[in-house]
């Protein structure tokens, strides 16, 4: 109940206003202001903006999985037939925990690798997460300082691992211990650490970021020679999958021709396994559906250019998709299939 009251003050809010993800409040048409849609009030009014709410897990503010549940909100709603409420949390392994004991969630922005954890501790988790679909990977970025040649070189030296809940706090240490390199790991905000490592200051050697690429501090900063990303060779670590850094992702950094092999952790939109019959279980279908729908709007100029990678009928290992998802895929297969003579 807590999160439908958040949301519905945030309705009433935008209704006042008349913004909201609609657009500003002047028409595009250029007709002058549009009037603010009358205020609804009543307990009809107030079950009905709270019908069709799904509530969405994503991450913090500094990481990229809440710009992708924004977008998905974005294109997805529909005033009262569906209506999603992107929530910041702690970070997607937390969103893990949210899903499975948060009221009010029902879909969350979760990475592959911290359902490890969560299996250890809770047998049954693959029963009760269920998968929408394979969003994109978040690739692995080790940035560092020019006199670092190796990835051994960073052994013993200072490494930055963004700040507690995002995404390369988490699996960064993951992976580092894997590679079998002993660093010492701060966690502060990445945009204070690159600063430290372009001065020299306080000895940080290199940053890590796992995020979906390109990243704005690399596209957009500039960088004395000598800072670039080191290459890390791709082993089966289970959840991990190969990927690589192009020149084409970040230009001023690797030279044309040149790619910089990494690895990429899988993020996936997973859903509470409800009951089919249950209210729940109709939500998260009906988000299914108008998401699926309308896919082809996120991967159109304005959204993050990683959605053009998104691919429906992607597998995720180690749990079964959500039934509304594979039937919506079935329709589609049966649509395009040849009719028989």
């Amino acid at each position: 109940m807590k999160l439908k009251t958040i949301g519905l003050a945030a309705v009433l809010l935008m209704l006042v206003t008349g913004t909201g993800p609609q657009g500003s409040a002047f028409a595009q048409s250029g007709a002058g202001p549009t009037p603010p849609r009358p205020l609804r009030i009543g307990q009809a009014a107030i079950e009905m903006l709270n019908a069709w709410t799904v509530g969405l897990a994503a991450g913090q503010l500094e990481g990229a999985p809440i710009r992708f549940a924004t977008e998905i909100a974005r294109v997805v709603d529909d005033d009262n037939n569906l209506h999603v409420l992107p929530v910041v949390t702690r970070g997607p392994t937390e969103n893990v925990e949210d899903l499975l004991y948060l009221r009010g969630i029902d879909i969350a922005i979760i990475n592959s690798d911290s359902l490890e954890q969560f299996r250890s501790l809770n047998p049954n988790i693959l029963q009760q997460i269920v998968y929408i679909c394979s969003l994109f990977p978040s690739e692995l970025h080790i940035f560092v300082r020019p006199e670092i040649k190796s990835l051994s070189d960073l052994n013993g030296k200072k490494v930055n691992f963004n700040t507690p809940g995002t995404t390369a706090a988490y699996s960064g240490p993951l992976i580092f211990q894997k590679l079998k390199l002993n660093v010492e790991k701060t966690f502060i905000p990445h945009q204070v650490a690159l600063e430290q490592m372009k001065t020299g200051q306080n000895d940080m050697a290199a940053v890590v970021f796992l995020t979906s690429k390109p990243i704005d501090a690399f596209t957009r900063g500039q960088w004395p020679p000598g800072f670039k990303f080191l290459p890390v060779t791709f082993e089966d670590f289970g959840f991990y999958l190969p990927s690589r850094l192009t020149n084409s992702d970040y230009p001023q950094l690797i030279p044309s021709g040149q790619d910089v092999e990494t690895i990429a952790v899988p993020t996936v939109l997973a859903a509470y396994n409800w009951p089919r019959n249950s209210d729940r279980y109709k939500r998260v279908e009906r988000f299914t559906n108008y998401f699926f729908d309308r896919l082809s709007k996120l991967q159109a100029p304005g959204f993050h250019p990683a959605w053009k990678n998104v691919n429906l009928n992607a597998k995720v290992p180690g749990l079964n998709r959500l039934t509304a998802a594979q039937e919506w895929l079935d329709r589609r297969a049966a649509s395009k299939a040849p009719t028989k003579p």
